[in-house]
This record gives structure tokens, sequence and C-alpha cells, in this order.
């Protein structure tokens, strides 16, 4: 049996989704997105234009193309309860509903849950809904905090004080911004980085770790971005990570899978790895993005095979990889994040890129070629035993590129700043 496949969204993450699925053996593959991504478009059998978070739409357009399960990439359409509404029309959808969701799309919900339920690495936190209870608490708390909106801010709505900012400019941010609803909590002190599971019907298998790169400029310095590039090993743990450290984590993800058993598709653990041990930053309930761009080019077994055994209520397939490190690199428009300029025109293409994976996201796909939007452009990814193999193999591929109407954070996998992290976690571990 054929499967037909419907892809939700229109980024580099679902690039990546898109030639997971291509891979597969007798699947037919259908997208629909907002803006219309030339990889995924050169991929799939058909391709609509359809907001992300138009439910109705986008089962319109499943049932037009006879899908028997979809994929869904961003987490504004899970906010949306796109994948409820797939799910009441007969289209399995491999993402939580809306409520499973919540994991992510309320960070108050997800602290208190975590606390109700005693999942380990739980931060110190405090909620709340009032700007000037959240500004008293800041000026009494003893330390540095996290501060975040309690709702979806597309990566970009933390603020660290202490790190990114005063506890002045932190007061000013709860006080002035345009969000009212917060989340303090404890500043965390170490090397962050992800694991992402495949999850339903209680059972889970998890990816190798991942360490992406928010921070817009080089030497992790300048506004958080929805991520710069990220990098994986050949191994499932990172360079400063410990095999301990990995099962720590996974023992997270473990409690989280056990206390909310309708949850189906990927839960995304962010973790800090501090002198104590794992603790979680947050999570998503969906791949991350670049991170897919890492995890699903060195993923071995059959994608869709996953997806048919979380839809049927059959034991999920054990996941196989390819032992490669990877490394990520993302091409943005000169002054993004905060004042990008668009109509760039992109030098490179699939067969340009070389021994690089090349990814899509925000572009312009024109008559006379691709041009730059105002949001991230395209990623590389390059594959290799090592990772500073693969950071070659990214950087070769930039290269092709050019540089003109772009930027790009080379340092993202050198060895040099993976030394860096190394020698962080030495130094936290001797304190």
């Amino acid at each position: 049996m054929t499967e037909t496949v419907l892809l939700v969204g229109g980024g580099g993450r679902e690039h990546a989704i898109a030639r997971a699925v291509d891979d597969s053996a007798d699947t037919e593959l259908y997208a629909c997105a907002s803006n219309r991504n030339p990889g995924i478009a050169s991929l799939a059998e058909g391709f609509s234009e359809i907001d992300e978070t138009d439910a109705d739409a986008i089962v319109d357009y499943a049932e037009e193309v006879g899908a028997t399960l979809a994929a869904i990439g961003p987490e504004s359409a899970l906010n949306a309860g796109v994948a409820d509404a797939l799910d009441a029309a007969g289209v399995y959808a491999f993402g939580p509903q809306e409520a499973e969701a919540r994991i992510e799309t309320d960070k108050a919900f997800q602290r208190e849950f975590m606390a109700e339920h005693d999942v380990p690495g739980c931060p110190d936190f405090a909620t709340f809904e009032d700007p000037e209870e959240a500004a008293d608490y800041i000026r009494q708390y003893d330390g540095d905090l996290a501060i975040k909106p309690r709702g979806l801010t597309g990566g970009k709505g933390v603020r660290v004080i202490g790190d990114q900012i005063t506890e002045a400019e932190g007061i000013e941010y709860v006080l002035d911004s345009d969000y009212e609803e917060f989340v303090l909590e404890e500043r965390l002190v170490g090397e962050e980085f992800t694991i992402q599971a495949f999850v339903a019907d209680g059972q889970y298998r998890v990816t190798p770790a991942v360490q992406d790169h928010k921070r817009a400029y080089e030497g992790d310095e300048g506004p958080n971005t929805g991520g710069m590039g990220s990098y994986s090993d050949a191994t499932f743990e990172l360079p400063f990570m410990t095999e301990a450290d990995y099962t720590e984590s996974v023992e997270v993800i473990d409690a989280v899978v056990e206390a909310m058993p309708d949850y189906k598709g990927i839960l995304y653990g962010q973790f800090m790895l501090t002198a104590e041990g794992p603790k979680v930053v947050e999570f998503n309930a969906r791949f991350g993005d670049p991170e897919a761009m890492n995890t699903l080019p060195v993923l071995d077994t059959d994608f869709v095979s996953i997806l048919q055994a979380a839809r049927d209520g059959e034991e999920l397939p054990e996941l196989t990889f390819s032992n490669q490190a990877t490394v990520c690199k993302y091409a943005v428009p000169d002054g993004y994040p905060t004042d990008p300029e668009a109509g760039a025109k992109i030098k490179i293409d699939e067969e340009s890129a070389g021994d690089a994976l090349l990814f899509y996201a925000s572009v312009d796909a024109r008559e006379d070629g691709i041009y730059t939007t105002t949001s991230r452009s395209f990623a590389v990814v390059g594959l290799a035993d090592t990772i500073t193999g693969a950071e070659a193999i990214a950087e070769e591929a930039l290269g092709k590129a050019g540089e003109e109407g772009l930027r790009v954070r080379h340092d993202i996998g050198k060895a040099d700043l993976l030394q860096q992290r190394i020698d962080h976690m030495n130094e936290l571990r001797e304190e």
C-alpha cells in the first residue's frame, strides 16, 4: 500500500522532513505551507499555499489528496489544533494534539506539569499574570533569572539576566514588552543541548544529542535568533557530555512520556548540562529547526515506517543511525534578526552544494531565481566521521554561496569553539 503523507510547514525543518519522507519506499508526498519552499515543492506531488494555522483548509487539502498520514512541522500549527482536526477527519497526524502541545506552547503549564509529576531537572520557577508582580519578583530575587513570556515567541522572547541583559533591563522588559504573562526561572549555567524523541502510545525512541547556537554573532554574541546552526557527533553524546549525562537526560523524557500517555509526535527536550547534571531549559512539541537537519540525514531507519507504527498502534521500530557527525550552518539576510534586508539572490543550489546537503528555509522563489526574505534563508549541512570534518564540508558549500547580502556564523563546529565547550564543562565540574 502506498502511503500518502501530508507535510505541514515550509521551513528548513520541513525540508528535512520532506527529504526523509521522499527516501521512504511506496510513499507520495504532498505539502502545504504559507510560503512555497522550492526544496519541498521539488519533492512533492503537490504543494498548496495554506496558512499553517488554518486547520479547516489543511483538512480540506488532506482529504483532496487522499492523505493517509500527516507530519506537522511548526509549533504554530500544533497550537492552532491542526493535529486535532486531522485526527478527527481520519488522517493520523504525527504531532501532539493541542492539549498535549501545551508542554511547549504554555511555559507556565510546562513548569507546573513538571512539578506536579515530579519530572526531574526542573529549575526553581514562579509564574506571573501581572507584569508589576513579575518586576517586584526580579527586584527581590537573590540571583539571576531567565525571563520567559508564557506563550510562543518564535524562539526570540526569552531574556536572561546576567547573560544577555542587566537586572534593570529585565525589569524594563517585563513592564514595557507586548507580553503580559511570564515565567521567571533561576538562571541555569552550563552547556545547552537537545535530545529529540519519537513518541507514540507511551513508547519513545531517542536520537543523538545536538547543540544549537541561537546567538546571532560569532562567539555567542548578539541577540537570540531562531537558531544560527547546530552540530551533532558520531555518537549519541556531544564532546562535553558523558554517557551518564545522556542517560540522565533520557530519564527526563521517560518521565514526561509516562505522565502524558496520549502524547504523539516529536518530544524535544532542551537541556542545560550544569555542574549538578542536566536541567530542563524547555520542552518543544516538534522537531527543532535547525536540529531536524542534523538528525534526519543520519537516520537510517525508514522515517515513514515510524509514523506507520505510531498510527497502527504497533511497537515503534528501533532507530539506527549512520554514526556520522553533522554540522548545520544557516545563511541569514544581512541585518538579521533585528533589521533584516531582503532581496539578495541566492547563488547556491542542491547541485552546486557539493558534498553538503542544502535545505531551503524562508526564501522567495521567482522566475529568475531564489531570493532572501527577512527570515533565515537556507542551511547547509556537512556529514563526516568527525565534527571538524563535517564543518569543513559545510564551509566549502557556503563558499560557493558567496556572502553578498548574507551572513553566517562560521565558528559553529570549529575545533576551537568545541574545545571551549569542553573546557567550560570541565571548569564547572571542578568548582
